[in-house]
């Protein structure tokens, strides 16, 4: 359904990737010492945090990844719910973990993950395997938002919405990314379109509207 991007548009938004994503890491590498020594403080552990995601995507093979971030949670933030959605003021979630939340700080990290092709900077929320299933079967066209397009650090539905919370969270970001897969059929509206949502995501950041 959104498998087709031009050649054209595939090739400049690669490099867009790489260009964004290595100055990234360098601001990562500079702030790395700060976030590990006040994440450590406030909560004793790892300072990454790994998960499994469902990655790029199309009518015959759906890729994993492992996505990194800055952890935000208590160690045993899982360990008696399982997988869940985030909350309002979720308690799982430690005081620095709420600050690198609402700048979104806590995703620096993906920059590797774009880096090594896994994701890209803007597009699709990548799933949990855990919801994906649920997620496929509840919500129409849930699985075709993201054929032929890498999961993104930030996304159109991602700086209109936020996180999810609920199933009628993720069903109306479906069109969101539905709406952005269309962009990308021309490299004019590639552009405007990633540079729009780059642009909303600083705002986020800047103003702290992360959740």
């Amino acid at each position: 359904m959104n498998s087709y991007i031009p050649t054209p548009v595939i090739f400049a938004k690669r490099l867009m990737d790489i260009v964004v994503a290595t100055t990234g890491l360098i601001i990562c590498l500079l702030l790395y010492p700060f976030i590990a020594l006040a994440t450590y403080l406030s909560s004793p552990g790892p300072i990454l945090f790994k998960q499994l995601r469902i990655g790029h995507a199309n009518g015959e093979k759906t890729e994993l990844f492992w996505m990194y971030k800055f952890r935000t949670m208590r160690l045993d933030a899982e360990a008696v719910s399982g997988a869940t959605w985030a909350t309002e003021d979720d308690p799982r979630v430690t005081t620095v973990g709420r600050f690198l939340r609402k700048t979104r700080l806590d995703e620096l990290p993906q920059f590797f993950n774009v880096l090594k092709g896994d994701m890209s900077l803007i597009g699709p929320r990548p799933e949990r395997p855990g919801f994906y299933q649920k997620l496929e079967h509840a919500i129409p066209f849930f699985a075709e938002r993201t054929w032929g397009i890498k999961p993104g650090i930030t996304g159109l539905a991602q700086v209109n919405q936020g996180y999810d919370r609920t199933i009628d969270d993720v069903r109306s970001k479906v069109a969101f990314d539905h709406a952005y897969a269309l962009s990308l059929g021309s490299l004019v509206g590639w552009l405007r379109s990633d540079l729009g949502i780059m642009f909303k995501t600083l705002i986020v950041m800047v103003c702290g509207r992360g959740q």
